[in-house]
């Protein structure tokens, strides 16, 4: 049982070097309708009042991070590893040791720093959908596309029903993601914070998000974010 009430947090993963997108530095800062990607995502958390407070996790030599987090409502770990897993674990660990820790009752609300457009509306609507689930949950898109798998030679269609697309937030107690990151050996298999909860054997919930909310991979998706992010 948890008597006191919830808190939320937002984490933010930004340690990564955005090698796919082939620019000059980490897509993370990439500018997209007139400011820093990164800073969409902190805006966003920084606009819904359900959230405590909001960490970004970097890597210990990043030179640019202090040019676009705010003054307030955001405190940056420098302890970014080699892999999303590794900067999660870090900056987890740092989160619960702080003078005002993260207790492992509070809810953490992970989220990739490639979803610029990620609002209040879509957090607050994880939040208010998973509510007291004994797990957590995410948001996630129903596949509405048919599906093909080519393998060997051959093509066959998979059923899409049931299928999902994840997106982030990923929303978990901070003492069960702990739990889920330090038991997962294989960084390789967890793709996301779900799948390491997965690998526990719980059910994490899928609570339906937005097209809005897609992540900003190749040069082909900055187009694509720019428009919903001039969107209301």
């Amino acid at each position: 049982m948890h008597s006191q009430a919830p808190r939320y947090f937002a984490l933010i993963p930004a340690a990564g070097v955005g090698a796919r997108m082939a620019a000059d530095g980490p897509k993370q800062y990439l500018h997209l309708g007139g400011k820093p990607m990164l800073r969409h995502t902190l805006d966003a958390f920084l606009s819904s009042e359900r959230i405590s407070h909001t960490f970004v996790v970097v890597s210990a030599g990043d030179p640019q991070i202090d040019a676009v987090a705010p003054g307030h409502g955001v405190t940056v770990l420098r302890c970014g590893g080699a892999t999303r897993m590794e900067s999660i674990r870090n900056a987890l660990a740092a989160m619960a040791a702080m003078a005002e820790p993260v207790r492992d009752s509070d809810w953490v609300l992970v989220h990739d720093a490639a979803r610029p457009g990620l609002n209040a509306v879509l957090i607050d609507k994880l939040i208010l959908e998973v509510g007291v689930h004994p797990v957590g949950g995410l948001l996630a898109l129903p596949v509405v596309d048919t599906v093909k798998r080519a393998a060997a030679g051959a093509l066959s269609t998979i059923s899409r029903d049931a299928l999902w697309l994840a997106q982030t937030p990923q929303m978990f107690r901070l003492g069960l993601l702990r739990e889920a990151l330090a038991a997962a050996t294989d960084a390789a298999a967890v793709t996301d914070d779900a799948s390491a909860i997965e690998a526990l054997g719980h059910a994490p919930l899928l609570v339906e998000g937005h097209p809005r909310n897609l992540k900003v991979t190749l040069p082909r998706d900055i187009p694509i974010a720019e428009m919903y992010l001039a969107a209301p």
